[in-house]
């Protein structure tokens, strides 16, 4: 039993010692310690060229503190390179920075250490060499070999001379190459074969014939491929050449066999006959990709007529210039130096009075606001900074003081204080701007101008809706004249149309003077600016019949997206004749969507998100303004499908985040002062300043010139429960008409509720008499949830109505 116990122990020791493998985090560790200390001895290595000589009164006072060394590395740098370059292996001593960076990858990577044995074996002796190598001009540069290098070359040539010593090297070389590399006599007859023939040609070029070097044949025709290897195997790290070279000998013992003696003749002579050829320029020539029908004919067309131009209808139409802008004598920003240290020394000093430490603060100007961007001190919590926005707000005495805490893609907490003097953005200035001028984008707007300065500029097409919130008085309506007026600036009329929804019927109607040029509206419409609720319905219908219309064209002509789609039908690749047209883009426009929605509700709600969820392929984008940013008017379906949204100032931080999902409109100082957001970060703008005189004037100009017959039309809607005259028939009438028609005509309020109180029947019952009193004349057509409007006064009109259609 005494001897089983000892075996084990002793079985349970070697396995002890044997275990020499690491850890994950072991490996974490070492393997990280291998690469610094790889970067160290390069860096130290070459910071030893430039500041060696200055560092070698430092060494002989390495343990005093007060001696500072001139090396990258500081002290450790200056004797390690010392040791290394001066008293060691000289420059191959970068080799050995390069074997330990290359270890520490081994190690992190987990790779096996079969490989990385292999070339510390090698490039130690690489390292030998090279020093031996350099060590024949040790004496003018010493550094070159380094001490080890050159007395080994001394070593030498005291036994076997300078000569013995160079034929001694360029035999080590051709055993490294060898060996290593596994190189053959072949390859290097091949490179002096390839280079002797690049030679002959070359003498051929100058028109000198040779006739010794006539019968000169090559191996084979892929020796200028084998010479360029053999080459290049001089001109790069050798390791790099492995795979290189064992697929060249691989592939030359391969021919050996394949070739017998016998053939060797008719080898030798299609080799001269590929000689010949190997002179003869070939000309490469791309087959082009074969045509369809279709396309011949547009081409045809295009090359006829030109690409169609769908500007061509108004060809003289003329942009609206930048002088009916108005300029202001505040639109540059002015730098107030008191304000600006004034507030920097009451933000470090609230900030310092609850102890908290500031290593740099900056300041960025803009129109309205100036952000001061600051750098706490290590350990100081970023939380406590943003608790204390009101203290910072009272200190400066300033309204709408905003924290962003960190602010994204920098490493500081900005606090964003407005300005005594506030500067305003022209509308003129952010037309003007190079940003918006040579815009690409299919539909830019230019909302403002942001924290610094700069023209912001952002592409409808690619919203693709907008949603625009905030309290009465704050810039909405200015907001949707700058998108307006954006548009009209930069696109044709043939290019887009507005539909222009205005439940409060003052604010949008200056653009009625662009009816022809600019909006469209439904068939039957006599104002194409839309105020009653009633037709609002009708043309949200009406866009969601156009949006199927244009789902069909996309889809008969093979298109994803209107974009492409007018792309085919401007090259003429989309015949009129089935119905293909060019397709502008459709701006929906709603001033106060709040007013919609506590009048219609569902009926708005419906079609409004299915244009939002469908309709962005086929160029319809929507607009949409409230000043009642509450979540029964903003719902779920609307955030959802509106993720570009701007927030002017509102009163609570329950409204910021139901426009913004967050914090900070509640923070903002009004007057256009806004908060943009694409469903990432949140950006701070002021909104472009257009007043209505500059609209009038814009509109006016537009209006004088040629226009088109009529507004762009939409499809015509007629709606399921408009009640037209399906029931003319007298003797199909109700038993109850006349009675339902004498309740009607006494409560003077026509809906299908009030039927099934007063004569208890059922909806459908109740339904139809409904329709058929609105066939008879007797009430209004369907509005809505709203009731019916009666049109017969009183009883005695009644009996005259009826008494006449039965005549």
């Amino acid at each position: 039993m005494a001897k089983k116990k000892s075996t084990r122990k002793k079985t349970k020791a070697k396995q002890r010692k044997l275990n020499l493998s690491l850890t994950n985090q072991q490996k974490l560790v070492f393997g990280s310690l291998l690469l610094v200390f790889g970067i160290l001895l390069f860096l130290a290595f070459l910071s030893f060229f430039f500041t060696g000589q200055t560092d070698q009164s430092v060494l002989e006072q390495f343990t005093s503190r007060e001696v500072e060394a001139k090396n990258w590395m500081s002290k450790f740098g200056a004797w390690v390179s010392d040791l290394f370059i001066y008293r060691g292996f000289g420059v191959a001593s970068f080799i050995f920075s390069g074997l330990i960076f290359l270890s520490g990858i081994y190690v992190l990577l987990d790779i096996k250490k079969a490989r990385l044995w292999r070339h510390w074996f090698w490039g130690t002796l690489s390292v030998i060499w090279i020093s031996i190598l350099f060590g024949f001009s040790a004496s003018k540069t010493p550094i070159l070999g380094g001490i080890i290098g050159y007395e080994l070359n001394d070593f030498l040539q005291d036994y076997i001379g300078k000569i013995g010593a160079i034929l001694l090297l360029l035999l080590c070389l051709i055993a490294y190459l060898a060996i290593r590399f596994e190189l053959t006599p072949q390859h290097f007859g091949r490179f002096f074969n390839s280079a002797k023939k690049e030679f002959k040609k070359d003498f051929q070029d100058k028109n000198v014939s040779d006739p010794e070097e006539s019968d000169f044949v090559p191996i084979d025709n892929n020796l200028s491929a084998e010479a360029a290897d053999i080459k290049s195997a001089f001109e790069i790290p050798l390791e790099n050449l492995e795979p290189t070279i064992k697929h060249h000998s691989n592939r030359e013992e391969k021919k050996k066999k394949a070739v017998e003696p016998k053939k060797e003749l008719e080898v030798e002579i299609a080799k001269q006959e590929e000689e010949v050829f190997d002179d003869m320029e070939m000309k490469v020539e791309a087959v082009k990709e074969e045509k369809s029908e279709t396309d011949n004919l547009a081409d045809k067309l295009v090359e006829d007529f030109g690409r169609f131009d769908p500007t061509l209808e108004l060809g003289n139409y003329k942009f609206p210039p930048l002088e009916l802008l108005k300029k202001y004598d505040t639109e540059s920003i002015t730098i107030n130096q008191e304000e600006l240290e004034e507030n920097k020394n009451k933000i470090v000093n609230t900030l310092n009075n609850y102890k908290i430490g500031i290593a740099s603060i900056k300041a960025t100007i803009g129109p309205t606001v100036t952000l001061y961007e600051i750098v706490p001190e290590a350990g100081v919590r970023i939380s406590k900074i943003k608790n204390l926005e009101d203290d910072i707000a009272l200190s400066l005495s300033a309204l709408g003081i905003r924290i962003i805490a960190p602010i994204p893609g920098k490493g500081t907490i900005g606090i964003e204080v407005p300005n005594k003097n506030a500067t305003i953005v022209s509308m003129h200035s952010v037309i003007a701007s190079q940003k918006f001028q040579k815009s690409k984008m299919e539909l830019p707007i230019a909302l403002g101008k942001t924290i610094s300065n700069e023209t912001f500029v952002v592409d409808l097409a690619k919203m693709p809706h907008l949603l625009m919130a905030g309290a009465t008085g704050q810039g909405k309506s200015v907001g949707l004249n700058a998108v307006l007026t954006s548009l009209l600036y930069k696109k044709h009329p043939a290019e887009v149309k507005f539909v222009l929804v205005d439940p409060k019927k003052v604010e949008l109607t200056l653009f009625n003077k662009i009816e022809r040029h600019y909006l469209a509206k439904l068939p039957d419409s006599e104002e194409a600016i839309i105020t009653d609720n009633t037709k609002v319905i009708n043309t949200l219908n009406s866009l969601c019949i156009e949006m199927d219309n244009r789902y069909e064209l996309l889809k008969n002509a093979f298109c994803r997206n209107l974009k492409e789609y007018n792309e085919k039908f401007r090259a003429r690749k989309l015949n009129p004749n089935d119905g293909h047209q060019f397709l502008p883009y459709i701006v929906l426009v709603v001033d106060e969507f709040a007013d919609l929605i506590m009048t219609a509700g569902k009926e708005v709600e419906t079609p409004i998100a299915r244009l939002a969820q469908l309709a962005r392929a086929i160029g319809i984008h929507l607009i949409i303004a409230t000043q009642r940013p509450s979540v029964n008017v903003i719902t779920g379906i609307i955030k959802a499908n509106f993720p570009a949204r701007i927030a002017f100032r509102v009163t609570s931080k329950i409204d910021s985040r139901t426009i913004l999902d967050g914090s900070g409109a509640d923070q903002l100082i009004g007057r256009g002062d806004m908060l943009y957001t694409q469903g990432n970060d949140m950006i701070r703008l002021q909104c472009a300043f257009v007043d209505t005189p500059e609209v009038e004037r814009i509109t006016e100009f537009i209006g004088s010139q040629k226009a088109y017959p009529d507004a762009h039309l939409l499809p015509e809607f007629v709606g399921e429960e408009s009640g037209t005259s399906i029931d003319v028939n007298i003797s199909d009438r109700d038993k109850l008409f006349r009675e339902a028609a004498e309740v009607i005509v006494t409560a003077q309020q026509g809906s299908a509720s009030l039927l099934q109180r007063k004569l208890k029947l059922g909806y459908n019952r109740a339904g139809r008499l409904i329709d058929q009193l609105e066939a008879a004349g007797i009430v209004g057509q369907f509005e809505g949830s709203k009731a019916r409007q009666v049109l017969v006064p009183d009883l005695v009109a009644l009996d005259q109505l009826l008494e006449n259609e039965n005549k």
